[in-house]
This record gives C-alpha cells, sequence and structure tokens, in this order.
C-alpha cells in the first residue's frame, strides 16, 4: 500500500502521516525510495488514529503507548523463540520445565 491508499484508508492527511513517521510510531518499508506500508503498518495507524482522535490522547501518551506495544511484541516473540527451544529438548528436560513452571504458578 502507498501513502496515498494508506491516507485514504485512514482518512487522513499525509502531513499527519509524515508527522507519524517522523515520531516514529510508524517505519513503513521502502520500495525503490517509495514508502510501502503493511499489515502491520496500518493496525498501528489504527491504533494511533483512535488514541488521538477517539480517545484524546496526546504525543507523550503516543509515545509511552507505542513503546509499550513494541515491548509487548517484542515479549512474544521472545516467548515464540523459547517455546521453539523448549520443543527441540528430550521429553525428560521438557517434563522438568513444565514441573518448575506449576510449582511456581502454584506458590
Amino acid at each position: 500500500m502507498d501513502d496515498r491508499e494508506f491516507c485514504l484508508h485512514l482518512k487522513i492527511e499525509v502531513a499527519e502521516l509524515d508527522f507519524w513517521i517522523e515520531q516514529g510510531w510508524l517505519s513503513p518499508a521502502s520500495l525503490k525510495g517509495q514508502r510501502r506500508f503493511r499489515d502491520i503498518d496500518l493496525a498501528r495507524a489504527t491504533l494511533i488514529f483512535d488514541l488521538t482522535r477517539r480517545m484524546g490522547v496526546n504525543e507523550a501518551g503516543i509515545d509511552i503507548v507505542m513503546d509499550l506495544v513494541d515491548q509487548l511484541y517484542g515479549m512474544r516473540r521472545t516467548m515464540r523463540d523459547l517455546i521453539s527451544i523448549i520443543n527441540q529438548e528430550d521429553a525428560a528436560v521438557q517434563q522438568r520445565l513444565l514441573a518448575a513452571l506449576d510449582k511456581l504458578y502454584d506458590s
């Protein structure tokens, strides 16, 4: 999706899109010098739009929310990697890890 399609979808002006990118809230890909927006960019932009327009969150608040969203996705990625590594271990190791987790959360 290019700038025009992206702005039309969100019903925003290019200047607002440029501002969101300058703030680091969006990081579109670049193809032959043109910005290309992915589904993740659209999801982030929809969140930014809702926060600013519908909820009245200011720029500092958007910075905090987007940082927290990025941290959450980073943790999800880490958890997926950890699960993948654990799944490669033999059954005895997996059982010990599950037992340790059960013990931790039963406390």
